[in-house]
């Protein structure tokens, strides 16, 4: 049984490695709107900016990970942020985008 089920992953990653960007082809919005939580508790969904903080809803996935990459390194200063960003894997980020991305503005 050990034997068949590690077949089953290796048949899996090779399949998933021929795939443009490798065994994720996709972010997965679905997941981004499960992680999304803790973003929402202080940035708004209906995309209003508010006390301060961002509106992060209709970016495009491009700009919301590049902030995130900057929270991580530092090149854009905020604890907080930093804190979130660090917390988060790369494929959690590009969930997040493309989960906030696909968000339209409260009219």
């Amino acid at each position: 049984m050990r034997r068949r089920a590690s077949g089953l992953a290796a048949l899996v990653l090779g399949v998933g490695a021929c795939l443009p960007g490798g065994v994720s082809a996709a972010p997965d919005r679905e997941y981004g709107a499960f992680l999304a939580g803790p973003c929402v508790t202080c940035h708004q969904v209906s995309g209003t900016a508010a006390q301060g903080v961002p509106a992060i809803i209709g970016w495009p996935a491009e700009a919301f990970i590049a902030a995130m990459e900057a929270f991580r390194s530092g090149v854009r200063p905020s604890a907080v942020m930093r804190l979130q960003a660090d917390g988060l894997s790369d494929e959690e980020i590009a969930a997040l985008a493309a989960y906030f991305g696909e968000l339209k503005p409260a009219r």
